[in-house]
């Protein structure tokens, strides 16, 4: 299990290093913020929070002002965002967020990836039932930090568990207080490394690792579409 959890740490860190493709996606993240909560990330949790993330992945501060500012243009007007469900190889389920100006296109995509694994896309709500939405922040743990004292404090603002791997901290709460949460680290003086809304397989299964290789291939190719914002998948 050990090696597996590595494997899936070292083949995520190689996605996130994809920048030429991350940017755009950070952008529309950003955009759709604006849209939904306004321009003022003091006033819009989701929006303060795009804008971390893409602190955290070096984009340019041109490249952030230039994503708000055209979130009030007419280019941004056909942007929706878009889930998609899908079954794969090896009992493997598919839920994938996209944020598309051609829904036609998105689904296109998306389709031929699936299909060229073996796997086949459900209807929309199949897999609801699979997933709990909930509210993820990492951060790097700050040096004499005491995590048992960070915990009761954010337990006052929906923290339903906090873990520590290689000092790296996770915080997770429902997604309804997403807001309250990041608001709480920020009271703590953390400075937040990455943070948004997961979707958490409820039963979780163990997949080999030349089983779980093939399954990562497969997130690669959907992630490496543009209109793509996260896949997830009942992987443990």
């Amino acid at each position: 299990m050990g090696r597996a959890f590595e494997y899936r740490r070292a083949a995520k860190e190689k996605r996130w290093d994809k920048m030429s493709k991350v940017f755009p996606k950070l952008a529309r993240s950003i955009t759709l913020a604006v849209r939904e909560g306004g321009p003022d990330p003091d006033s819009n949790a989701k929006l303060r929070t795009a804008i971390l993330n893409a602190k955290a992945q070096n984009m340019p501060k041109d490249n952030i002002e230039t994503a708000i500012k055209r979130a009030s243009g007419k280019d941004t007007a056909e942007i929706q965002e878009v889930n998609y469900e899908a079954k794969g190889p090896h009992g493997v389920m598919f839920f994938i967020e996209t944020a598309t100006d051609n829904t036609n296109r998105t689904i296109s995509n998306i389709r031929a990836i699936i299909n060229k694994a073996g796997g086949q896309m459900l209807p929309t709500g199949s897999l609801e039932f699979l997933f709990d939405r909930k509210a993820v922040i990492q951060f790097e743990k700050p040096e004499g930090m005491d995590l048992e004292e960070a915990e009761l404090e954010l337990i006052d603002h929906g923290l339903e568990e906090l873990e520590e791997n290689e000092g790296t901290v996770y915080v997770y709460g429902d997604y309804t207080n997403f807001g309250a949460l990041s608001h709480g680290c920020e009271q703590l003086g953390i400075e937040i490394g990455k943070a948004g809304l997961q979707r958490v397989a409820n039963t979780p299964q163990e997949l080999p690792e030349d089983q779980l290789e093939e399954i990562e291939g497969i997130i690669d190719k959907l992630e490496d579409d543009e209109d793509v914002q996260a896949v997830f998948t009942n992987v443990a």
